[in-house]
């Protein structure tokens, strides 16, 4: 199959579109809420809709607009309230549950109020009672109270460390629970004896519920002794500020409750499903794959650990593959980035930078096409999702006489693929389940 460079980039974006489709809300949520004349279906739990009082629906994340929507389509009027709270540009018109839009990564005044609001309206709730939940990745920062003691910039500044650290997910979110009221299953204690039914569509490794959105409706198991190790580990103790030190002392000391473990019958009347993860995109990308012609590899580990490191192991594998060409290498997962440098830019344009000086240094890079994006459509704090190297860019790179390893220092991917053609703009996507790595070698 002899196809030109720009066909191959051409399909590199379709394949990554199909992936982002099949976990749209708008496929995800009627598999899992089905409504009669008679009956509420959630995640296998069956409810007689003469037995619910009132429908009340709240959530957060980059998704839970586009839940909402079709939340809304599935249940119309029987809502009697709701809130969502999503991050700036990704809101969608609704009728019966309120949109609001706050900061991502790092929270702001909106955040904060989304999260006051949603537990006023959480309040208002009586038993015999359902609360829906959407949840999705980023609700982390879109739900953000500000513990007694403690402001939002103090918050605002832990996020912002936490971010350029080289932290995983889980260990973020450890963090982030234990500056909260809300997160790490406290939610449930706003819900008095209601039905909370979390539809959740995941946005970390191994789909763990606890971690997703900081879990804010799922017991945690994590301690304020972990946050210490957290700290420790990345020597982040002299950058946190000295009022949120001793807010994680009060803890450890039990002056501040920790969050509630599992066994805790708070959790008796509520139900965490997932609706949507990276391996329903990844099988959906490959399906595609396969239609546009490629023989297909999919890596199943995730993509995992710092950015840089993962892109010269990628560059590395695909140099020896066996696999007969034209191939399609397909990978998902979430990368970390130390931030050390002032330029801007995500994981995604950090791994694909790093791929693209490693294929010029082993001259490797004249027949692949290597796009990194995040489904969500956003690439920390840009406009891109993500970037795409292939014979244009590098082309590019060589007329500008660019040098990638001084954007890579500088932390400034995104104005090297700006330069270069290369980003990756897709807009926000109304979904959420990390990053999509692929490769096409011809």
């Amino acid at each position: 199959m002899n196809i030109p460079n720009e066909e191959h980039r051409s399909n590199a974006l379709k394949i990554f579109n199909a992936a982002i489709e099949v976990v749209q809300p708008l496929q995800l949520l009627p598999v899992h809420v089905t409504l009669t004349d008679e009956t509420l279906s959630i995640c296998e739990q069956t409810l007689f809709l003469s037995e619910i009082k009132k429908i009340y629906v709240v959530g957060a994340g980059k998704a839970s607009a586009g839940m909402a929507v079709e939340m809304e389509r599935i249940l119309g009027n029987l809502i009697t309230e709701g809130l969502v709270v999503t991050k700036y540009q990704h809101s969608q018109p609704t009728n019966f549950i309120k949109v609001m839009e706050a900061a991502h990564p790092v929270p702001d005044e909106k955040s904060v109020e989304g999260a006051e609001l949603t537990k006023t309206l959480l309040g208002k709730t009586q038993k015999g009672d359902v609360v829906i939940c959407l949840l999705s990745g980023g609700a982390s920062s879109l739900w953000c109270d500000v513990p007694v003691g403690l402001t939002l910039a103090e918050i605002q500044s832990v996020f912002d460390i936490l971010l350029k650290s080289g932290a995983d997910i889980n260990e973020m979110n450890t963090v982030r629970k234990h500056l909260s009221s809300f997160k790490g299953g406290q939610l449930i204690e706003y819900c008095g004896e209601v039905k909370v039914f979390s539809l959740i569509i995941s946005d970390v490794p191994n789909d763990d519920l606890s971690v997703i959105a900081s879990g804010p409706t799922v017991p945690d198991s994590s301690t304020f002794g972990d946050v210490v190790r957290i700290l420790l580990k990345y020597d982040l103790f002299s950058k946190i500020p000295k009022n949120v030190l001793q807010y994680i002392c009060d803890g450890l000391t039990g002056t501040i409750p920790e969050t509630p473990k599992p066994g805790n019958n708070l959790f008796q009347n509520t139900f965490n499903s997932i609706i949507g993860s990276n391996s329903v995109a990844l099988k959906a990308a490959a399906q595609k794959a396969k239609e546009l012609g490629y023989n297909v590899m999919v890596n199943e580990d995730l993509l995992a650990g710092l950015a840089d490191e993962v892109a010269v192991k990628i560059i590395s594998e695909l140099s020896v593959l066996n696999e007969k060409r034209p191939f399609c290498f397909l990978q998902g997962g979430e990368t970390t980035v130390v931030v050390k440098g002032n330029g801007i830019g995500g994981r995604n344009q950090h791994l694909a930078l790093t791929a693209l000086s490693e294929m010029v240094e082993n001259s490797s890079e004249e027949n692949t096409v290597l796009l990194c994006g995040g489904t969500d459509g956003t690439d920390g704090p840009t406009d891109a999702a993500g970037a795409i190297v292939d014979k244009c860019v590098l082309a590019k790179t060589k007329e500008l006489e660019l040098n990638p390893k001084e954007f890579l220092s500088n932390n400034d991917a995104y104005h090297f693929f700006e330069q270069t053609n290369g980003l990756l703009i897709t807009g926000p996507t109304g979904t959420n389940v990390m990053d999509i790595l692929l490769a096409i070698c011809f």
